[in-house]
């Protein structure tokens, strides 16, 4: 497993691979943010870990530059010496899968890197249509069906709702919609986003009684959540 880290301070740079290196990843070590964009151009990693605070560029500005190169697939955590609970949010907001606390704890840090290395290879497992409570998701197709029914969807409606099954129960924030979808950033000020939400809610009729519901909150991001554990549960793709 190929793993990226950007961290500015040699001495932790250093722990943070022997760390890893311990536990068998191959750990990429960066000291500058615009090191570890240029090597996105012709390598790829597994993982990211991303310091907060490096002197270059501001931590969410590089999460949202990663997230527009790379979307949603792989993961990254970012590290950080803040434990407030709005820094936290910032940077989940900004497109974060999770966050480690400084001081570094050696066990912790490999416990997080193992859960979303073991969730990316899951919804990365191939391009097989895959079910959600009552939908059949056909990502090479790019059809989307309820109940056995089609719905009829425009490409960055299939593209918004396919990023939603693909994340259940994940906050997706405005940012990080707007960067997967349309790789570029929307303004506050446009209705861009909102209506396509509204449209594939619509649509899709993403309802409790079809086994799912788009929670939202309008400072934070919106999350497609699975209701009914038992009947509706997310079920692993499957072969045709």
């Amino acid at each position: 497993m190929q793993i990226a880290s950007l961290e500015d301070d040699l001495d932790q740079a250093r722990h943070i691979q022997q760390v890893l290196d311990s536990a068998g990843y191959t750990c990429h070590s960066y000291q500058c943010s615009r090191d570890l964009l240029a090597a996105l151009r012709d390598q790829s990693f597994d993982l990211i870990l991303l310091d907060w605070h490096v002197p270059d560029m501001d931590g969410d500005e590089v999460l949202r530059r990663l997230r527009a190169t790379l979307g949603m697939q792989i993961p990254i955590i970012f590290v950080t010496s803040r434990s407030q609970e709005a820094d936290l949010v910032q940077g989940l907001q900004a497109g974060a899968d999770d966050y480690v606390v400084k001081p570094l704890r050696p066990a912790e840090l490999l416990a997080r890197i193992a859960a979303l290395l073991r969730r990316s290879q899951a919804a990365q497992a191939d391009h097989n249509p895959f079910s959600v409570a009552a939908y059949r998701i056909d990502p090479t197709g790019r059809t989307i069906t309820l109940s056995g029914e089609a719905v009829m969807l425009a490409p960055k409606e299939f593209e918004l709702a396919h990023l939603f099954f693909r994340n259940v129960g994940r906050l997706l924030s405005r940012d990080v919609l707007a960067e997967s979808v349309w790789n570029r950033e929307i303004p506050a000020t446009s209705r861009t986003l909102d209506t396509h939400l509204s449209n594939i809610r619509q649509k899709l009729r993403l309802r409790p009684e079809n086994g799912v519901r788009l929670a939202s909150s309008y400072a934070l991001g919106y999350r497609l959540e699975v209701l009914n554990d038992g009947a509706n549960a997310t079920k692993p793709p499957y072969k045709t």
